[in-house]
């Protein structure tokens, strides 16, 4: 392989060769990557403030900052509204305004339908509006971003503790292994459902919250994988030797046992990441989740639900989710594919 895997080890490069010929998992990622990139920009792409206006020779970004209505020749020291036609009028007299592909940021309600909320789609709103006059495709896109970065952060932070404490276990076995274990089967019994409806009724629930009370229990399904790499590799040959040259435990564990439990993690983690989104959703879908108003897949759920005369809400909603689900497993079957294969053919050779 040539390019820019050439610096790679050839296993490294087998396992790519192998997840590029998945042509399903190989387009999947990029989709997901675009999509995510996309929902990285919400603001320039769905907002209620122009991206750029010119008012008398001079240049203005509301995006990044805040303009009184004053600065315009309006009669308010209040931020601008510049989807007010009285604003608009002033800036368009003595300039011009560059606006998003979308008009609406997930918080904006429309003051301008025709008729009751929750609208159906028209040239403004594509996908309608949901029972707050708010821009559904806004509050998509905003959703998709909340939901991917929770799953990333979690799935990050939880095979970090989870690989470390695999690691542990496996390594050094014994007595230890034996009471982690026992930690694990009594802290894993928990009611997370419970502790989180106790939560919301006395605090008011933010991603932070979330994320760590979440964070106390994702990490134990990659213990078990981990624990038995470092179970099945402590006693070969390498390791051994390792230890009779004098090379300390944690040099071993990085340097040379670590890297072969990685391949069971690596193909484990898109299918946390995608177990990890639907957590979110579930929860903000019950509302016990993100607080009220935040942009969330599940609440649009939870308003399609409600409003069963406005099928748009829920369709959306489960398109967007089926979708994003559909592109991590994906992913995951041909990380997964990758992997086992080389094994595979390295155990025939």
């Amino acid at each position: 392989m040539t390019g820019a895997f050439s610096n790679l080890s050839p296993i490294t490069q087998r396992r790519i060769e192998n997840f590029r010929a998945n042509r399903r998992g190989w387009w999947s990622m990029w989709i997901f990557l675009a999509l995510f990139v996309v929902s990285l920009f919400a603001e320039f792409v769905a907002n209620d403030k122009p991206l750029l206006v010119r008012y008398n020779d001079s240049f203005y970004v509301p995006v990044f900052k805040a303009y009184p209505e004053t600065e315009f020749g309006g009669d308010f020291l209040t931020e601008a509204d510049y989807s007010s036609p009285y604003v608009a009028e002033l800036i368009d007299q003595n300039g011009w305004m560059i606006w998003p592909l979308i008009r609406y940021h997930h918080r904006t309600v429309a003051w301008d339908l025709t008729g009751p909320a929750p609208s159906r789609p028209d040239s403004t709103h594509w996908l309608g509006t949901d029972d707050q006059a708010r821009d559904v495709i806004a509050r998509v896109i905003y959703g998709f971003r909340i939901s991917v970065l929770f799953g990333f952060t979690l799935t990050i932070i939880s095979a970090i503790i989870g690989v470390a404490a695999g690691a542990i276990q496996g390594y050094f076995g014994g007595w230890l292994d034996l009471g982690l274990q026992r930690f694990i089967e009594v802290w894993s019994g928990l009611p997370i459902l419970y502790l989180l409806i106790i939560l919301a009724s006395v605090v008011e629930p933010n991603f932070w919250w979330l994320l760590g009370l979440m964070l106390l229990f994702s990490w134990m399904g990659f213990v078990g994988v981990v624990r038995a790499e470092f179970l099945r590799a402590r006693n070969f040959e390498y390791v051994r030797a390792a230890r009779a040259l004098g090379v300390s435990d944690a040099v071993i564990i990085v340097r040379h046992v670590l890297p072969n439990a990685m391949v069971a993690t690596i193909t484990f983690m898109p299918f946390t990441l995608a177990g990890s989104v639907t957590v979110l959703t579930s929860l903000d879908f019950l509302g016990i989740g993100l607080p009220p108003g935040s942009a969330s897949l599940g609440e649009l759920l939870s308003q399609g639900k409600a409003n069963l005369q406005a099928p748009w809400l829920g369709l959306t909603g489960f398109f967007v989710i089926g979708m994003m689900l559909s592109l991590l497993i994906f992913v995951g079957e041909a990380v997964r594919d990758a992997c086992l294969l080389y094994t595979s053919d390295a155990a025939d050779e």
